[in-house]
């Protein structure tokens, strides 16, 4: 489906690219999640968000 937007060229870089751009995603995440006050972001997550609920 991309390649029918993008010459195969774009999708070689992509595919070349996709790793290092989830690797640097997933950084960022936990880095927010760091800065962050983490039982703010924490409580959004199901199985952990029933620990961190105010009354």
């Amino acid at each position: 489906m991309v390649s029918k937007y993008l010459g195969p060229r774009y999708v070689q870089l992509l595919r070349h690219w996709t790793p290092t751009l989830a690797t640097w995603s997933v950084a960022g995440m936990i880095g927010v999640t760091w800065f962050a006050d983490w039982q703010d972001v924490l409580r959004f997550v199901p199985w952990i968000g029933g620990k961190y609920k105010k009354d």
